[in-house]
């Protein structure tokens, strides 16, 4: 079975695996990282940028935008102000017109405020900009979202950096069935095991920082990564088999040897 290319708004991909820049240790090994993924989209947060000094070396050095497409995110916005100023800057930039919105008033837990992003993505979508909102696994604002002209979602499968794996599967779930936008999982997953998990339920995509740029060997968990992905998708493609109460026998039953 061929499969189908992802699409987000105007842009279009045959990876459904997205790579964050932060965290990495040297510039090295976020460009291995970026090779061996075989990402075709890059998230970079704008704030973490020096905008004082646009001669100084940045992360956007490193990234080349001939063959990614970056994908400015507001990390780090408590507000929704903080927000849009944020997303503007990006804009104004040169930056493609996409933003990975994402609006966490505390700085514990990381959570994202709903009623902020879904306040922040209206108005940005007013203003013509392609919104992929960060969000807890919440199937009623997610909805929301995409009736606001999101588009895609982007649910978190754990607290960002955790690296404790996919807790909000059945959330997840409910929001992949009901959507009509990519459901892109985001924050938490450690091993390429999550990655397949997310994209067996049938998710686009999803986004790994943490657990590739913190790995003893990046590249090669990012080369993993990309493997548990396209496992993933090729499953879900496939079709599992269905969930059964008692064990089933293998082999057919007629015609075998009895001790009778």
């Amino acid at each position: 079975m061929q499969d189908a290319p992802l699409n987000i708004g105007g842009f279009s991909f045959t990876s459904r695996l997205i790579i964050g820049t932060g965290r990495h240790r040297s510039a090295e090994e976020l460009r291995a990282s970026l090779d061996a993924s075989g990402a075709q989209m890059v998230t970079v947060a704008v704030r973490r940028l020096d905008l004082d000094n646009p001669a100084e070396r940045s992360i956007l050095d490193d990234v080349d935008p001939a063959r990614y497409t970056i994908l400015p995110n507001t990390a780090g916005c408590r507000t929704v102000e903080e927000a849009l100023m944020t997303a503007r800057l990006a804009r104004s930039m040169g930056l493609p017109n996409l933003i990975k919105l994402e609006v966490q008033p505390e700085a514990k837990y990381l959570l994202p405020d709903p009623v902020g992003t879904l306040e922040a993505a209206k108005a940005l979508v007013a203003e013509g900009f392609t919104v992929l909102p960060y969000i807890h696994a919440d199937p009623v604002l997610a909805r929301r979202l995409e009736e606001a002209g999101c588009a895609a979602v982007m649910p978190l499968g754990s607290a960002i950096g955790s690296g404790q794996g996919i807790h909000t599967a059945e959330e997840i779930g409910i929001i992949i069935e009901q959507a009509s936008v990519p459901v892109i999982v985001d924050a938490g997953l450690a091993v390429p095991s999550d990655a397949a998990q997310a994209m067996e339920m049938g998710a686009g995509a999803v986004l790994v920082n943490t657990a590739i740029a913190r790995a003893k060997d990046p590249a090669l968990m990012a080369d993993a990564f990309r493997q548990g992905v396209e496992a993933g998708r090729k499953a879900h493609l496939a079709g599992r088999i269905a969930r059964q109460e008692y064990a089933q026998p293998s082999s057919p039953l007629a015609g075998v040897i009895s001790s009778t």
